[in-house]
């Protein structure tokens, strides 16, 4: 499992796919806490806070993940080295969690950069160091976990298409669905005490906690779950290969 994971790692570092990532990544948090002028621009609002860093990052991981997850399986697949993949001393679960792993390190790539900015809001504050970081640490957190639960939807949606423009649909599809979709269906307020239910399955009530800083155990707990069971639905489409 160590080797196909460090494969992974390399295969992401060793081409322009990683980095891009990366770049687009900061390149989007960056004008918005910087740059544009709307009411998340820091220097504009005269706030210094790190809320716009947790509220525009989900948005960039909700496409940039699908992309980096999308060939995970879909190329292995389309290419026939799945089968190669199989015959080494490997069981499906660890070849998921060496992929998934894998996906989840270039999401903490992504991250560790924008440790700069929480340095620029801390030298900005007034008198500096006026910020909360322990609420900061808390809200990456919650942003690591989010994304965490982004890259195991992305496996499972390379693991059931051979098209990794497919894969990659889905994925999105899905990742927004969990995450804002149920939310707004439950906004309409039209499925009675279905609504609460819909709100308490949907990802946002339970990261916009978290992203405040508040580490309740139940949110990270459903996070945990959340990506516990899409890696068994991988595992599980992996295994109908032998039915």
């Amino acid at each position: 499992m160590w080797a196909l994971l460090k494969k992974e790692i390399n295969s992401f570092l060793n081409s322009l796919i990683g980095y891009i990532v990366i770049c687009v990544f900061l390149l989007f948090v960056g004008l918005f806490m910087w740059v544009l002028p709307t009411d998340a621009n820091v220097i504009d609002n005269g706030y210094a806070d790190l809320s716009t860093l947790f509220t525009v990052a989900p948005w960039v991981f909700l496409f940039l993940i699908p992309a980096i997850t999308m060939r995970s399986f879909a190329d292995e697949k389309s290419s026939g080295t799945i089968e190669l993949l199989h015959t080494r001393p490997l069981s499906d679960l660890s070849i998921i969690l060496a992929k998934y792993f894998g996906g989840l390190a270039l999401v903490v790539f992504s991250l560790l950069p924008t440790l700069v900015y929480f340095f620029s809001i801390y030298q900005l504050g007034n008198p500096v160091g006026n910020i909360d970081t322990g609420s900061v640490w808390g809200s990456y957190i919650g942003l690591l976990l989010l994304g965490a639960a982004f890259v195991s939807i992305g496996i499972f949606s390379s693991a059931i298409s051979n098209n990794q423009i497919i894969s990659f649909i889905l994925a999105v599809f899905l990742s927004w669905g969990l995450w804002i979709g149920l939310e707004t269906v439950a906004s309409f307020q039209f499925l009675g005490t279905w609504d609460h239910i819909l709100l308490s399955i949907g990802i946002n009530s339970h990261y916009s906690s978290l992203s405040r800083g508040v580490i309740d155990t139940r949110d990270v707990v459903y996070l945990v779950s959340l990506i516990a069971v899409f890696i068994a639905l991988t595992r599980t489409v992996l295994e109908s290969r032998k039915w």
